[in-house]
């Protein structure tokens, strides 16, 4: 094999391997395979929790994070806090208010990569009527055709207005919740670029 014949080969292989590593766009969640917890503290007890029902959409390519979109929305009569009681004083006027407010909303307005798989989701979040700004760190792991995105936050309950009245004492619920959030996503056939 002459030496041109030796340079050419190696080009050629890359060449029908980049349409294989294009960018694909991350934007159809699995809700069976995602998950949203939580842990507060009571009487400075770690009790966890969940939401059962969530909806989430996004736009996510590696290749451009800028470009990401995300949207949560949260069906805050799903959780789950550990009992039947629990939950039923949660869905109340001092709480969440879900006859009022029956979901909890978080819209990214913007994505930044922070290097490795690591990136900062900012944007508002919406709770019983009451919006804030809130950012933090994710990571994404790509595994198969799939982009597995974890992170965790804390928000304090008192800028949402969760636990008026006899709950607002911190000693007894703290005011931090720490919330952790597991979603997989796939993409559509049409994603692939």
């Amino acid at each position: 094999m002459t030496k041109w014949a030796k340079r050419l080969v190696p080009g050629c292989a890359l060449a029908f391997l980049l349409p294989a590593a294009q960018a694909v766009e991350f934007n159809q969640v699995q809700i069976p395979k995602s998950s949203l917890a939580f842990v507060s503290k009571q009487m400075n007890v770690p009790v966890e929790g969940q939401f059962k029902s969530f909806r989430s959409k996004i736009a996510f390519d590696p290749a451009k994070p800028a470009a990401a979109k995300a949207e949560l929305e949260i069906d805050m009569a799903s959780i789950d806090a550990g009992s039947k009681d629990a939950n039923d004083e949660v869905a109340t006027k001092a709480w969440f208010n879900t006859q009022a407010f029956p979901t909890a909303r978080f819209v990214a307005s913007s994505v930044k990569a922070l290097g490795g798989n690591r990136y900062e989701v900012a944007g508002k979040m919406s709770i019983k009527g009451t919006t804030r700004d809130l950012a933090t760190p994710v990571t994404v792991r790509l595994d198969g055709g799939s982009a597995i995105i974890d992170g965790s936050l804390v928000i304090k309950r008192a800028d949402y207005a969760i636990g008026d009245g006899m709950w607002a004492d911190f000693s007894v619920v703290a005011n931090e919740i720490q919330i952790k959030f597991h979603l997989v996503a796939t993409a559509s056939p049409a994603a692939a670029k």
